[in-house]
């Protein structure tokens, strides 16, 4: 088994939902491998129980039980990844360089020590008088160094065993009787460790600025995965739209093609900028972790300052792969054909709405934008009373975002979005160019989308859940009927005054 693990690389390991090596391994019937915990989240977001890589379906859920072989496969290959790191790691320790003992008189001895009253290096045989005599006893001593005149006063020769605070230089004894005199000088081994006590603070930052660059690395490479598996279905809809509109196969091939690529190679721009960060804060890393063992005080104040700044980088909070939704343009092209393909429509809606809630946020009522007759529950979720309106506490300026809004047994009610700020006052005009895009329910059974033209929607059944997705950069605001997994509406047109995006407005 210790054998085998060598032969294993860590793809073969890895669980495709996590994207890290298998913990406790599980087996679907078509033979693919997930961590137990990964596959039962997953199929606890969707309504179907599916396979995450095939997507063959199964009427019931399987029992899960752990695939013992995989996982000892897995555990094997763990623990040879963590030798090889503690073995890279010993690899990487500096060497200290050889010093020679100054009073050997024919083949010289490495120093052990180097006496800054002396001014000398010696080995452990010249050493001895060091050690035994009262008056050198006194002498400070320290690990061997080549440039033992950089340890000594230039102007009173004398050892540099102080650290003026003032002027942020080592000096000596006499030094503190003289242009020093009224400064603030304390032992340099003291002020040596508040330095390192400030590099290992230094070093723990960079640290963590290694350890949010990997995880953004995973991020989008997760990103990249998730756009790669919706791709098979979006080329298999796309098989069956060439048949019905032969003259526009080549246009949106290569349009879906393009952004694909567009989208891999900003991946890949981007863990590259990313990986290029992560080599110089591991080089930074090791140069912290270098000094702050050192016994070179002096050495250390002098390139202190260079240190103790974290390496100039970019904020990368914000940044994202800004990947294609595909399945947009085909729904866009299938809404020509809409009465011959009802099937594949659906089958496009179901990946749509299933890429779009994975930018799902929080959304919570704000009772401080709430109409006076307005009763809201305690958890800012629901409302209640008649012709009321609020906002979401949340407010967005960019990305993509998506929330649900339960609207069962309600005879009227209107959803959307607003731009901040916008009329609130009086006679409200739903429609984009005022700042609001939003569909409703008016007269218990008629449901109308707020545009410049009022536009009448044909709904097949009355929504229980509205869920709406904005992808602010694209302009683009859709509302889907979650339940039964259809589109409602979608406005596309930009409108060109800032957009900040309050998830939830209600009227009843």
């Amino acid at each position: 088994m210790a054998s085998s693990s060598y032969l294993l690389c860590e793809d073969q390991l890895q669980c495709s939902i996590c994207l890290d090596v298998f913990t406790n391994p599980v087996s679907t019937p078509c033979g693919h491998n997930f961590c137990m915990v990964c596959l039962r989240k997953y199929w606890d977001s969707t309504s179907l129980c599916q396979c995450p890589v095939c997507k063959e379906e199964y009427a019931r859920r399987p029992e899960l039980r752990v695939n013992t072989f995989i996982s000892g496969l897995a555990s094997e290959f763990k623990k040879s990844v963590q030798v090889k790191t503690r073995r890279a790691s010993v690899k990487r320790s500096p060497k200290r360089k050889l010093v020679q003992c100054d009073a050997c008189s024919e083949e010289k001895l490495e120093a052990v020590k180097s006496c800054l009253d002396c001014g000398v290096s010696f080995c452990d045989s010249h050493l001895s008088l060091h050690k035994t005599t009262p008056k050198y006893k006194k002498h400070k001593l320290m690990d061997p160094v080549e440039n033992l005149e950089d340890y000594i006063c230039q102007k009173h020769e004398r050892p540099l065993e102080l650290f003026c605070r003032d002027d942020q230089t080592c000096v000596c004894q006499f030094c503190t009787e003289g242009d020093h005199r009224t400064h603030s000088t304390v032992p340099i081994e003291e002020e040596s460790g508040e330095k390192k006590n400030q590099l290992e603070k230094t070093q723990a930052e960079v640290q963590q600025m290694i350890q949010e660059r990997l995880k953004k690395i995973q991020e989008i490479k997760h990103s990249v995965e998730l756009n790669k598996k919706e791709e098979a279905d979006s080329v298999e809809i796309f098989r069956a739209l060439v048949r019905c509109i032969e003259r526009s196969q080549a246009e949106l091939l290569e349009v879906m093609e393009e952004k694909q690529k567009a989208a891999e190679r900003q991946a890949e721009e981007l863990i590259k900028e990313l990986e290029q960060e992560i080599t110089e804060l591991k080089r930074r890393d090791t140069e912290l972790e270098q000094i702050s063992h050192t016994e070179d005080h002096l050495h250390l104040l002098q390139i202190y300052p260079s240190l103790c700044r974290p390496p100039h980088t970019k904020n990368w909070t914000d940044v994202s792969v800004n990947t294609p939704l595909r399945v947009e343009s085909l729904r866009r092209a299938l809404s020509q054909l809409q009465e011959h393909l009802t099937q594949d429509m659906e089958k496009i809606v179901n990946i749509e709405l299933k890429q779009v809630q994975q930018y799902a946020v929080d959304v919570t009522l704000d009772p401080d934008t709430a109409h006076p007759n307005l009763i809201l529950s305690d958890d800012g979720k629901q409302r209640f009373d008649r012709h009321a309106c609020v906002l979401g506490k949340e407010g967005f300026s960019s990305g993509r975002f998506y929330y649900e809004v339960q609207v069962r047994e309600k005879t009227k009610w209107i959803v959307g979005v607003t731009s901040e700020p916008t009329n609130r006052k009086g006679d409200i005009t739903l429609r984009p160019e005022n700042g609001y895009w939003a569909v409703c329910l008016i007269n218990d059974n008629k449901y109308v989308a707020g545009e410049f033209h009022t536009v009448l929607l044909w709904l097949k059944q009355a929504p229980q859940k509205v869920g709406v997705f904005v992808d602010y950069e694209e302009g683009l605001v859709s509302f889907y009927d979650v339940e039964v997994r259809s589109h409602i509406y979608s406005f596309t047109s930009k409108n060109s005054a800032p957009l900040i995006i309050t998830p939830v407005q209600h009227y009843k």
